[in-house]
């Protein structure tokens, strides 16, 4: 087998067992021994994903042309799309550029939308009225509520912690022409828990920490930091809750499409909900962080797919990963 087959994906993949022998073409002897003793984990190349699934779309679309000229015609293939998008519109477009390098086509669906939390009103005083040493940021759109209270409290000196990467670039503007936000903190792991346990203290003197959160996060960031001696203020700012309405052409679309991409377990319920009404759903989920795909495994999602550290690169390296199992799998069926 070739070498390039020999290292092994920097993410978690929980997917049926049946899979397996669709996947051991290309999984090495190290890839192989990880599947078998624990058959509902196994690891793919890192480099090699785009270039075999670019393969495979080639070879399967010639395979499409050879039936459809001596059979009846069938529905244009990219009539289907590929992965369905999930977040709320608009904020779906970095994803799809990540995946537009690689030709994937991509249907936006949003799943969830945004409400106004029930301290949302507080923020803003909250900000301009008392100083805190830490304010902890961890996810997006709680870096976009805080913004927003932060300007109308007057941009006062702040020092922010954020969970990872995709969270801190809501602040990279803001940085650029304030001195105001100060970024100092990522921790090593994109996770509440490490972020909790990383951040650093202020010396021996009492730690003050403002925590602007969705009503919906677990209490598991605030209770590692009160276990370490933090003071925190929780303040839960906004809140998701399922669009009103779906389209039910473009749900059929959807439905059809091998991989869906979500970014929170609020979207996970959601869409566990529009299948149960539905019947048979079985295709790929692939979550931006452990936390929704844990989530996912947990409301009963069999295909699961997550980056071991939230962001769009990873998340996107796992789409491309679950499409190329849909693919082979495609082909050992039309053999």
């Amino acid at each position: 087998m070739s070498s390039q087959f020999e290292s092994v994906f920097d993410h978690q993949i929980i997917s049926s067992s049946s899979f397996l022998p669709v996947l051991w073409p290309l999984l090495s002897a190290r890839a192989m021994a990880t599947a078998l003793s624990s058959p509902l984990s196994f690891a793919f190349p890192r480099c090699s994903t785009p270039r075999v699934l670019s393969s495979l779309r080639t070879k399967l679309s010639v395979a499409s042309l050879s039936i459809n000229a001596s059979s009846s015609p069938a529905p244009p293939q990219h009539s289907i799309p590929e992965v369905v998008v999930t977040r709320e519109r608009g904020k779906n477009g970095k994803l799809i550029d990540a995946l537009g390098v690689h030709g994937v086509s991509c249907l936006e669906l949003p799943l969830i939308q945004q409400e106004q939390g029930p301290d949302f009103q507080r923020l803003s005083s909250v900000l301009s009225e008392t100083k805190f040493d830490w304010i902890i940021i961890t996810s997006p759109e709680a870096a976009s509520v805080f913004l927003d209270a932060w300007r109308a409290a007057g941009n006062p000196r702040v020092k922010i912690g954020v969970v990872g990467s995709g969270t801190a670039s809501i602040f990279e503007d803001v940085n650029h022409s304030s001195p105001a936000i100060e970024v100092a903190f990522v921790p090593s792991k994109a996770t509440g828990k490490v972020l909790a346990s990383e951040l650093p203290r202020c010396g021996d003197e009492n730690c003050t920490v403002l925590y602007p959160a969705s009503a919906k996060a677990s209490n598991g960031v605030e209770e590692g930091l009160l276990s370490r001696g933090f003071h925190v203020t929780r303040l839960n700012t906004y809140t998701t809750v399922p669009v009103h309405h779906v389209d039910q052409e473009i749900l059929k679309v959807a439905l059809a499409a091998p991989v869906i991409a979500v970014a929170s377990p609020s979207a996970i319920r959601s869409w566990v909900e529009i299948i149960s009404s539905v019947g048979l759903w079985n295709n790929a989920v692939v979550c931006i962080g452990e936390t929704t795909g844990l989530a996912a495994k947990q409301m009963g999602l069999q295909k699961v797919y997550y980056p071991e550290n939230p962001g769009i690169e990873g998340w996107a390296r796992c789409i491309l990963d679950a499409l190329l199992v849909h693919l082979q799998s495609q082909e050992v069926l039309r053999r």
